[in-house]
């Protein structure tokens, strides 16, 4: 199971060989991204047609490899001239479901003053 709580998520810039299994994209985390595989933190990466996507993270006594990848559509995955992209669990979510990143936001948030 994918668990997002608490944990930051960084994407991978640009594409990825996707032959890699969990040890080439352990050091590919530690080697490119600058990252400890075994933060807890989640690793996003994305092949060259944006078809499929492949999550690397550490749980508690091992390593969790979660890949979904795409028919007939592409992942709206973000150019930058990073190595990687920290963004948030929810915008993860937004990225698998489809959505533009860079242009969805969320609500304002409200403030409210004590009325006495």
């Amino acid at each position: 199971m994918l668990s997002l709580t608490g944990a930051k998520v960084y994407l991978a810039m640009g594409h990825t060989d996707m032959r890699m299994s969990i040890n080439g994209l352990s050091v590919l985390v530690s080697t490119h991204l600058k990252q400890n595989p075994l933060s807890g933190h989640l690793y996003a990466f994305a092949n060259r047609k944006r078809t499929l996507v492949k999550i690397l993270y550490w749980d508690r006594n091992g390593f969790c490899l979660w890949q979904k990848r795409l028919e007939k559509e592409v992942f709206k995955w973000p150019s930058s001239e990073k190595e990687s992209l920290s963004i948030g669990s929810r915008e993860l979510l937004w990225l698998l479901d489809g959505l533009d990143i860079r242009t969805v936001r969320a609500h304002k948030s409200l403030e409210y003053s004590a009325v006495f």
